[in-house]
């Protein structure tokens, strides 16, 4: 199964890639999807997360096909 993965803004710079696909056996949560894609890099803890751009925690699972999203905190003024 293939998971397409997104970077966005400051944390596309942290991780040095803004897509990727990872390869899975079976169903992935959005923090494991985060550890195969950034080789172990810890996910900062205010980091938001989206499966097909609905938002979701990190426990939620990622399936074939979909595509797993990460977003630093948004901020306004």
């Amino acid at each position: 199964m293939t998971i397409t993965v997104k970077f966005f803004a400051s944390l596309r710079e942290q991780v040095g890639i803004a897509e990727t696909t990872l390869e899975a056996t079976g169903p992935l949560s959005v923090s494991a999807v985060w550890q195969g894609a950034t080789s172990g890099q810890p996910m900062p803890s205010n980091t938001l997360s989206a499966i097909n751009m609905d938002y979701v925690s990190a426990d939620e699972l990622a399936n074939d096909g979909d595509e797993v999203a990460f977003f630093p905190p948004v901020t306004g003024g």
